[in-house]
């Protein structure tokens, strides 16, 4: 069964592909969701999919693409929206 988690990432996460690049590692682990810049500088990713998938998920969203610097990561159990396909960038 699929589950979803919403994590808000911190640091320098704005300008160096963050999004583009959590895209790419959430399609290759078969999740779905977004992942969208907040106002404050943090980005945002909401992914669902196996429990397996979304602990790698967050693994990475510790350490981010090459060019980020991650400061800090909170992570919150979601209720999957029933219209959720594909993996989007906002």
């Amino acid at each position: 069964m699929d589950s979803c988690a919403r994590f808000t990432i911190h640091g320098k996460v704005q300008g160096v592909c963050f999004r583009a690049a959590t895209r790419e590692q959430a399609l290759a682990l078969g999740l779905r969701g977004h992942a969208r810049n907040l106002r404050d500088g943090r980005v945002e990713v909401l992914a669902c999919g196996s429990s397996d998938a979304l602990e790698q998920i967050e693994r990475w969203l510790k350490r981010g693409p090459p060019m980020a610097r991650v400061d800090g990561i909170e992570r919150h159990a979601e209720v999957m929206p029933p219209e959720l396909v594909g993996f989007a960038i906002g």
